[in-house]
């Protein structure tokens, strides 16, 4: 497979979206169509990645709080078809929406299910490092989440540092 096609999500994407958070977040309260426009009524950053038939197969967004130079940033989800995963498409997400975190110097946080190793791992050799534990965060499953974060960057810094 070829690197995906990342751009602004398109409302006519909503749909495949909210079909792959039934597949991927089956007993945690799956995002429906609507939450997704609601987000984006909201103004929120939100991604998607296409193969090459413009067929979306991930989607990522982040939210922004605050006014410089206290900005945060927080990563709301991250989903990928399970046909096309393992393949760098989380990976190209993540990093764009930290790009738009670093537009603003803010510090990113997120909350990823305390089994998925494979997140995790993303996340950390990504920046991010855990910072708390939040008992029974995903409902209705129950299941734990940890809490991590990254420091904010500023990327106009020699060598891309944190400021």
């Amino acid at each position: 497979m070829s690197t995906p096609f990342i751009a602004k999500l398109r409302r006519a994407d909503l749909k495949r979206c909210a079909e792959l958070e039934q597949v991927l977040f089956p007993g945690d309260d799956p995002w429906s169509l609507e939450s997704f426009a609601a987000e984006l009524d909201r103004g929120h950053h939100y991604l998607g990645a296409y193969d090459e038939a413009e067929q979306l197969i991930g989607y990522a967004g982040l939210s922004l709080a605050g006014r410089p130079p206290e900005v945060d940033a927080e990563v709301h989800t991250i989903g990928v078809d399970p046909a096309h995963q393992g393949r760098g498409v989380g990976r190209a997400l993540l990093l764009r929406l930290l790009a738009r975190a670093d537009e603003h110097h803010a510090t990113t946080f997120l909350e990823v299910r305390t089994d998925n190793d494979p997140a995790i791992e993303l996340y950390r050799k990504n920046g991010f490092e855990i910072v708390g534990l939040r008992k029974r965060y995903y409902q209705p499953s129950g299941a734990d989440a940890h809490t991590m974060r990254r420091p904010a960057v500023d990327p106009t810094a020699e060598g891309g540092g944190a400021s």
